[in-house]
């Protein structure tokens, strides 16, 4: 199965429209850099365990390449250059809604997709019916530290109320 590895942004959104538990039946499984699940994700770890989340350590060069990404890059946090340095490393996916991290793996050349695909991978995969994503889509961008592009969501939320 192919791996998914993410940033705390689209696990928190994810969890702010309750859709958390469906992320892990897309079909992919998802992995988090053990630093991060330390650091951002403690609150959240016996769900995302019972879930099946997979909290992988960096092996050497892993973490020389994400300290060398965080170097160059003052923008990322050291999460998210270990997010990177994981997904690039072993050419997994990376799912951020960071848009300085997505901005970096996509030029150098790594699948990335955000919280918004996951729900598109939710729907797909007939996890949730139309009326549970257009209320759980419309508690996350309700939200007043929600990042996701406005015009993605609305066009989401007009699909899923059939209008």
């Amino acid at each position: 199965m192919p791996f998914l590895v993410s940033d705390t942004s689209v696990i928190i959104d994810l969890d702010r429209g309750g859709l958390l538990q469906a992320a892990f039946g897309i079909g992919d499984d998802l992995a988090v850099p053990d630093l991060l699940f330390e650091r951002e994700l403690r609150d959240l770890g016996d769900r995302l365990r019972g879930f099946g989340i997979h909290v992988v350590s960096l092996d050497g060069a892993e973490v020389a390449h994400a300290t060398r990404v965080v170097r160059a890059n003052p923008r990322l946090s050291v999460a998210d250059s270990f997010a990177f340095a994981l997904a690039s490393g072993r050419r997994w996916t990376l799912l951020t809604g960071d848009g300085g991290l997505r901005e970096y793996a996509e030029g150098e050349g790594l699948e990335v997709h955000g919280m918004l695909w996951v729900v598109d991978q939710i729907e797909r995969a007939g996890l949730c019916d139309h009326p549970t994503l257009h209320d759980c889509l419309s508690r996350t961008a309700a939200h007043p530290r929600c990042r996701l592009p406005r015009r993605e969501v609305e066009l989401r939320l007009r699909r899923y109320s059939g209008s």
